[in-house]
């Protein structure tokens, strides 16, 4: 599947305006005489350095090392258990990327992990540091 562009830019007393029109504009023309339906939602970070490191310095290691597995392999199956969506049209998981979670949704994968971790393997996860908290908190 195609990953569509992101358009970014800021709601300005009922109007659009977009970081980079000249692109928006550029690729709104491959849809001439089509019809089409825009998506327009708050923009949200990415995840942060932060969590990142927390996921791969601590979360991912932890359960590599309870499982046997590699920390590439821990983090493979992290995602395919906790980000994997059933295609009901061919059969198929696609399994997300945790590089494309925003702060929000990375922090909520982090709990869930957590919590599975504790709940299923026995394993317990430190909780990350304080700054890490107050970011996930603020992105709320």
């Amino acid at each position: 599947m195609k990953e569509l562009p992101v358009f970014v830019g800021v709601v300005q007393g009922g109007k659009v305006h977009l970081d980079f029109p000249q692109q928006f504009h550029a690729y709104a023309k491959r849809f001439e005489g089509d019809e089409i339906e825009i998506e327009i939602r708050k923009r949200r970070s990415k995840r942060s350095h932060d969590q990142n490191a927390y996921w791969w310095s601590v979360v991912v290691p932890l359960i590599a090392e309870h499982t046997g597995y590699t920390r590439d392999e821990a983090h493979e199956a992290l995602k395919a258990k906790f980000l994997g969506q059933e295609d009901m049209s061919h059969g198929l998981i696609r399994i997300g990327s945790t590089a494309k979670l925003n702060t929000l949704d990375f922090a909520d994968l982090v709990d869930r992990v957590v919590l599975w971790a504790a709940e299923e393997l026995g394993v317990i996860i430190p909780l990350p540091d304080k700054r890490w908290r107050e970011k996930r908190d603020k992105a709320a």
